[in-house]
């Protein structure tokens, strides 16, 4: 019994770090493609972890391998992908079911975009500091 236990549970955390480690790869491609981040010369690196960090507080579940949060962190995954769909339209409406509904899509969209725009701020205000010597 303790055996089954344990292989269930090792499965859950290796199926939860994949959902987690997926959505931050794709968060990490679209900071790539970012033309501020660019323009400022931002770690795409650092601006997708924010990202990552700042959704994830906002995201259903109470901590990383809750169940919930892994289905959030799979269907931001899905929300990010959209426009690369071979299908967006059929693939908003399967979003719009595994959010719950069209209201809980915009308020996930919402965080995410809120999300970039705080870090995206933190980050260039990092930047912009003055280092130790100058003033």
């Amino acid at each position: 019994m303790k055996k089954l236990l344990l292989i269930s549970l090792s499965a859950l955390l290796l199926s939860g770090c994949a959902d987690k480690k997926q959505y931050e790869e794709t968060v990490l491609e679209q900071m790539q493609l970012e033309k501020d981040i660019k323009d400022y010369k931002l770690s795409p690196e650092r601006m997708a972890k924010c990202v990552v960090d700042t959704t994830s507080g906002k995201m259903p579940g109470i901590f990383a391998l809750d169940p919930k949060r892994l289905t959030a962190y799979r269907n931001y995954t899905k929300m990010l992908t959209l426009s690369s769909s071979k299908d967006p339209k059929k693939t908003l409406e399967e979003l719009r079911a595994d959010f719950g509904s069209a209201q809980d899509l915009a308020e996930a969209h919402s965080n995410y975009t809120e999300s970039q725009m705080d870090c995206l701020a933190a980050l260039i205000g990092e930047s912009e500091e003055p280092t130790k010597g100058e003033k």
